[in-house]
């Protein structure tokens, strides 16, 4: 079987591509790499990074996905199924045209390929469409987003849902990821998950700066494996969009407890006023009810999640403190 991952050098692309990779597909790998350009928020404009991929052997392409060439190429590998993760994901970026150019043109042309070439296609979604909708949140009834990017994959979403209606023979599965943490989320810089920055700062200060309420600001924290699973799932699934999550949700307070009893950290926490209020999610927690098409159920709690990348932090803050 012959897959492409879009976004293969980011956090969750290459573990995709290495996943597949190990289960003996044949992979091509697309990005366009990060180039050191930044958006006016001073994030990176790309989180591809080649050290994602140092125990990867299929094929990469550098390329954008709005390149007509990079289509082109996909076209030429002739895949089976595409994974389609490149996308602006950043929360924060103001640059609209941007944005829609990215996740939702891009999408269109990649969606259109996956039908002329027959393959199945798998993309990214996200919860950020929620905004701040009340928990548990539900497809098709809970969305509110509140930035471009949550827009950006509304649209993706309903864009999908119309192009599976009009031909029922495609394959098209969205995964509305909640929140991802885990390994090779290091260069996703200042985007990267709480648990990664809060591992951080534990062990360089023995300390943890919360937003004040963290004990009550709570998020659908979701392992990478288990978005791994899913995205495999998908390939089986029923066209639809689903919720990629685990159904519980736990607070940054908790994080923090999990991190200094994994990391043997007595931890001192600091507590400081919260500046995105109005713009910010304070209670996210999947309703799974509407998965019953995806055969995924996660399987990592937020504790054994934080245990098994307790050695990645503890690496990443060596090299830090060595750099």
């Amino acid at each position: 079987m012959k897959i492409v991952v879009t976004g293969g050098a980011g956090f969750i692309g290459s573990n995709l591509a290495k996943h597949f990779e190990d289960l003996g597909y044949e992979v091509l790998v697309i990005d366009c790499f990060n180039s050191g350009e930044r958006f006016s928020n001073g994030n990176f404009k790309a989180f591809g990074d080649y050290r994602n991929l140092l125990d990867f052997s299929g094929e990469i392409y550098c390329g954008d996905i709005c390149d007509i060439k990079t289509l082109e190429k996909i076209a030429d590998f002739a895949p089976h199924a595409i994974f389609h993760e490149a996308a602006i994901s950043d929360t924060t970026v103001s640059e609209q045209d941007a944005i829609m150019r990215t996740n939702i043109n891009a999408f269109v042309d990649i969606m259109n390929l996956a039908k002329k070439l027959g393959s199945k296609l798998v993309y990214a979604s996200s919860g950020a469409v929620y905004g701040d909708a009340p928990s548990p949140q539900s497809i098709w009834a809970s969305e509110k987003p509140k930035n471009a990017y949550g827009f950006s994959k509304f649209m993706m979403d309903k864009i999908a849902s119309n192009h599976c209606a009009t031909n029922p023979s495609a394959h098209v599965v969205g995964l509305r990821y909640f929140n991802v943490y885990g390994k090779s989320e290091y260069f996703k810089g200042k985007t990267a998950s709480m648990v990664l920055q809060f591992g951080l700062q534990m062990l360089k200060s023995g300390k943890a700066r919360l937003f004040e309420g963290s004990d009550k600001i709570c998020r659908d924290f979701v392992y990478i494996c288990d978005i791994v699973a899913a995205n495999e799932a998908a390939l089986k699934a029923k066209s639809g969009v689903y919720n990629a999550a685990t159904g519980k949700a736990r607070s940054f307070e908790s994080i923090v407890d999990i991190l200094a009893e994994v990391l043997n950290i007595n931890v001192k926490k600091e507590y400081i006023p919260n500046p995105f209020i109005g713009a910010y999610q304070f209670h996210t927690q999947a309703d799974l009810g509407k998965n019953a098409n995806l055969e995924f159920l996660a399987k990592w709690s937020l504790e054994a999640g934080i245990a098994d990348y307790a050695d990645e932090i503890k690496e990443i803050f060596k090299k830090e403190q060595n750099a």
